[in-house]
């Protein structure tokens, strides 16, 4: 029962977590993505909303930049933080403005979405993540760089 009430954590939960949460709405916005990339490649008429002035088409390959590419690069998680923000933008934009005037049932999963990509980027991406694995090999390099600088100077 201790256990259930417990707030420390276990070295690596909190990585495990993001990584669940990172792969997660990143694996479930893909099906909504991958829909709207076929609708943009398949050379027919777009039947999207056209947001901020902008044409249909520019509207429709913007939200596939942000549901596929900013998708696979949250499930990877490389540039995890500026990847969120294009994914965080376009919940904002079809919980507010494209179901502005439909009830909170239908802007329910948008706002779930939005609530993960602003905890995502709050938090990062979190130990198994390409962002981590950059970040420990330009530590490497940066500590090898000082190591022959100081060797330099004892000499």
């Amino acid at each position: 029962m201790k256990r259930i009430f417990n707030v420390a954590q276990a070295p690596n939960s909190t990585d495990i977590a993001l990584l669940i949460a990172r792969a997660g709405i990143a694996a479930l916005m893909l099906t909504h993505g991958v829909p709207k990339l076929l609708m943009l490649f398949s050379g027919g008429p777009v039947q999207f909303p056209a947001v901020f002035g902008m044409s249909a088409g520019l509207s429709l390959a913007l939200t596939v930049f942000a549901e596929v590419l900013c998708s696979i690069f949250l499930l990877i998680g490389f540039a995890t933080r500026l990847a969120v923000i294009p994914l965080a933008i376009t919940m904002l934009v079809a919980v507010f403005i494209i179901h502005a005037s439909d009830p909170l049932l239908v802007k329910e999963s948008g706002l779930h979405y939005l609530l993960v990509y602003v905890a995502l980027f709050l938090a990062g991406s979190g130990k198994y993540s390409v962002d981590y694995l950059l970040q420990v090999k330009r530590s490497a390099i940066s500590y090898s760089g000082r190591e022959a600088e100081s060797s330099e100077l004892a000499v």
